[in-house]
């Protein structure tokens, strides 16, 4: 008899558990699953019923956290350092070392990239596809609360988003966020060039 795929699933999580250990700053609190990654993993690529995956959203959406001094935009080349950067959050990475983006890994950034993911969808002129001029003066448009959500937490817009939650998991800090705000909205940047 073949096993049923709550057997596998729990077979799964077992080997995952005695595979991994604790070391540096990885801990195993990320074999834990919260309720957004359960219900999409659960899924198993099917599309989420639409009811649960607007609550799923909007759930994700309260855990955003708008910058404390209602400053979103940060400087552009510290933001393209961290988009290019994959390092972060590995055993061998000390407490408090700042973590990179990854970006490039799953998005074009900017024109000149020669090599770049095609998991997410390309960035290049991203603020300028969406009319972003002066990004300081541009605090109030819709599309500024939205790239600071998705960067926060992209569940809050797509439920089962393969998109790290930058701000939610504390993989970056509120200025690392800022920067990658520049890096896509500044008119400077090479991403709107």
């Amino acid at each position: 008899m073949a096993p049923t795929s709550t057997q596998v699933d729990e077979a799964t999580r077992q080997v995952l558990k005695s595979s991994f250990r604790e070391q540096g700053i990885a801990s195993l609190d990320r074999l834990t699953l919260d309720a957004s990654n359960q219900a999409c993993s659960e899924a198993a690529g099917v599309a989420l019923d639409e009811k649960l995956a607007q609550s799923i959203e909007a759930d994700n959406l309260k855990t955003v956290k708008l910058p404390a001094d209602g400053k979103f935009i940060g400087n552009w080349s510290e933001g393209e350092k961290i988009a290019q950067n994959g390092r972060g959050m590995t055993w061998s990475d000390k407490p408090g070392e700042a973590n990179g983006g990854s970006c490039y890994n799953c998005h074009q950034i900017s024109k000149a990239e020669l090599s770049f993911g095609s998991i997410g969808p390309s960035l290049y002129n991203y603020g300028k596809l969406r009319g972003v001029s002066d990004p300081a003066a541009a605090a109030s448009k819709p599309v500024v609360d939205y790239t600071w959500g998705k960067l926060w937490n992209a569940k809050a817009y797509n439920a089962c988003s393969d998109m790290p939650r930058f701000g939610h998991a504390g993989i970056l800090n509120e200025q690392q966020i800022r920067d990658l705000m520049a890096l896509l909205l500044d008119p400077k940047s090479p991403v709107n060039q």
